[in-house]
């Protein structure tokens, strides 16, 4: 039985260069004219989310949102401006 994952969208300050994309290759990536990156993608679970945002603070990114989008977001993603 295949493991249902709950969607979720990240929103990040600044724009991943192209050597950090490949982390996040399971995730959408959207770059605003904004300077904001947009990852939506799949999380299996709680611990999952807090390695996830673990390793985006590792990183030194700063961590602008955090939305759950449920478990079949194909009809219910919408981006931020």
């Amino acid at each position: 039985m295949k493991e249902l994952s709950n969607y979720y969208q990240i929103c990040v300050q600044g724009h991943l260069g192209q050597n950090w994309t490949d982390m996040f290759h399971a995730f959408q990536i959207q770059y605003k004219e904004n300077g904001v990156t947009v990852l939506t993608g799949p999380i299996v679970d709680q611990a999952a989310l807090r390695g996830l945002l673990d390793h985006l603070f590792d990183l030194g990114l700063s961590i602008l949102s955090i939305r759950n989008l449920g478990l079949y977001p194909e009809s219910k993603v919408t981006f931020p401006s």
